[in-house]
């Protein structure tokens, strides 16, 4: 059975709208929705490490248009760059959109891979779902409160040699689907991330150890964190 369109899809210049007014509502929230977000970064990498994980740069993409994941790697290069050292205080929120900004060409970004509507397709700064794939990973191995976060609609590579379950991916789409979390602890946390020939790695440090370490198994559909 063909699935109907939405009403989005059949007339673009509604999509175009409704993507616009969502923007917008973001950008009001920000203003007036008394989070704290972090901002500061720092070179230097705090004492502790708390998780450190890796994430394949370019998978198989079967009939996909392989060029869409070459020039992934450039976005994620770009906007590795606005996240990587920052420094998460306590009472601050962390958000990914806000960080990172609205990928465009005149930024650098490429086309690259997207999802939209339950298909892959191009789209200016496509790919970058990597980092806030891997980042949401490293926070769920802390005591960071997840406050935002969106499923992906499909998994593009199923049989990829899949590594960590699909339900522990993080879709973003500037700015109204974004990947927030906020620090309610007394410790200050630093994200760090970098390339090596083959994959994008990343940690979450924090400045003072902790007591504890965190396991996170899947239960069913749902992904648990514990202690």
């Amino acid at each position: 059975m063909k699935q109907r369109k939405l009403l989005s899809q059949r007339h673009p210049y509604l999509y175009i709208l409704a993507v616009g007014t969502r923007r917008l509502k973001r950008r009001i929230e920000w203003i007036f929705d008394n989070k704290k977000y972090s901002s500061l970064k720092r070179d230097d990498i705090l004492s502790f490490r708390i998780k450190k994980h890796q994430s394949v740069l370019l998978k198989k993409l079967g009939e996909n248009n392989e060029q869409l994941q070459i020039n992934k790697v450039t976005n994620l290069q770009i906007a590795s760059k606005k996240i990587s050292g920052i420094i998460i205080r306590p009472g601050e929120t962390f958000s990914f959109c806000k960080l990172v900004g609205l990928p465009t060409k005149r930024k650098g970004y490429l086309l690259g891979m997207e999802l939209s509507f339950g298909e892959a397709k191009a789209g200016i700064g496509g790919g970058i779902c990597q980092i806030s794939n891997l980042i949401h990973w490293l926070v769920m191995h802390s005591p960071l409160t997840v406050t935002e976060r969106y499923h992906h609609s499909f998994d593009p590579f199923p049989d990829d040699g899949r590594v960590l379950p699909f339900g522990s991916g993080a879709t973003v789409f500037y700015n109204y689907r974004d990947y927030q979390f906020t620090n309610k602890t007394r410790h200050s946390f630093q994200i760090n991330l970098w390339f090596s020939e083959k994959c994008l790695e990343g940690e979450l440090r924090v400045d003072e150890e902790l007591p504890y370490a965190y396991h996170v198994f899947q239960k069913g559909w749902q992904l648990l964190s514990k202690e």
